[in-house]
């Protein structure tokens, strides 16, 4: 199996820069790769090529791609230990996706879920192809780099099996090219539901005022969403896998997530206590993680240069990484190399 020449497994892993990250992004992704920057070879993108599958504003992609990254840092990823990088500005995720939708079966791409789920939500005609072929951008993104492990969300793991299943149908057609990914998903954190709707995942793109607690929100206006979030008529606070007990259940996953603590501790913790004090808990958790991180974001975004250079330095380690990717797939497959 071909895997990176590193010491190091590697992972990879991006976040769209469409609408603002929330709370869930941060529990879901964000933390986790911090959590992990030392002990792997890191390599995350701003995947903003994954974010035109639906119209964006010119102005506004450009801006919220800089936010991305910015938002990266103040997480706590380091750029000296982590390769921090914009998707589009390397060609070979464009290239290596065309090759591999080339390769992808029809009736995978129309198995995916997330296409179906997005796509009933349209008119056919309304549905872009970009919609369609997402996973094999993903796959490209993925098998650029030979990641040994991806960290996502549990929503996400049909798109690793199917990135999986294009390597191993490449490597079979045209030789040993692409490392075959694992999944790694968060022990806390993976699937942050909708304070209003827990049984929803948390969305970006959710218009609803008291959806999401985003990570640039007014502390006051994050501690306000949270003690109104959707509970129960019961009393009894627990983890549970119960539909009508969704929005406990959430509350209590986020608390987890950011304390790290073990499932028996928090339920023993609130064994005497109401939903009122579970609330206020997890407010108190929120808005202690969000003010440093806020700070950090707006000191970044204000230090002229400094990001560029963060993505001047990401472009160029991961460019060389993914150009020799590209050039051994075109050979494999047949292209005339250019003399």
């Amino acid at each position: 199996m071909v895997s990176n020449s590193g010491n190091k497994p590697r992972v990879l892993s991006g976040i769209q820069p469409s609408g603002n990250l929330t709370i869930g992004n941060y529990l879901g992704a964000l933390k986790q790769w911090v959590e992990v920057q030392r002990q792997f070879d890191c390599f995350y993108c701003v995947v903003d090529l994954h974010a035109i599958t639906v119209a964006q504003n010119p102005d506004e992609l450009r801006q919220k791609t800089r936010e991305s990254a910015a938002m990266y840092i103040a997480a706590g990823l380091d750029p000296e230990v982590s390769t921090i990088f914009v998707q589009s500005h390397i060609a070979a995720h464009s290239e290596l996706a065309w090759m591999l939708t080339c390769m992808a079966p029809l009736g995978w791409l129309h198995r995916m879920t997330q296409f179906k789920d997005k796509s009933a939500k349209q008119s056919q005609e309304s549905i872009g192809a970009g919609l369609l072929n997402y996973p094999s951008l993903m796959a490209a993104d993925i098998l650029l780099y030979h990641a040994d492990l991806v960290p996502v969300g549990d929503d996400q793991n049909q798109h690793l099996e199917f990135t999986r299943d294009l390597a191993q149908r490449f490597n079979h057609a045209y030789g040993e090219t692409f490392t075959l990914p694992s999944v790694m998903n968060p022990e806390a954190g993976a699937r942050i539901m909708g304070l209003d709707n827990p049984t929803a995942k948390m969305s970006k793109s959710e218009d609803s005022e008291n959806h999401a607690v985003f990570l640039l929100d007014d502390l006051a206006a994050a501690r306000r969403k949270i003690m109104r979030a959707v509970t129960d008529s019961h009393r009894e606070i627990r983890f549970s896998s119960e539909r009508e007990r969704a929005g406990v259940n959430n509350l209590l996953t986020i608390y987890q997530a950011i304390t790290d603590e073990s499932s028996a501790d928090i339920e023993a913790h609130f064994a005497d206590k109401g939903y009122g004090d579970l609330k206020r808990a997890v407010a108190d958790c929120v808005v202690s993680t969000l003010e440093p991180l806020q700070a950090r974001y707006y000191e970044l975004m204000n230090e002229k240069g400094y990001l560029d250079s963060v993505l001047k330095l990401g472009r160029e380690k991961a460019g060389a990484i993914a150009e020799a990717t590209l050039k051994r797939a075109q050979e494999n497959m047949g292209f005339l190399a250019p003399s």
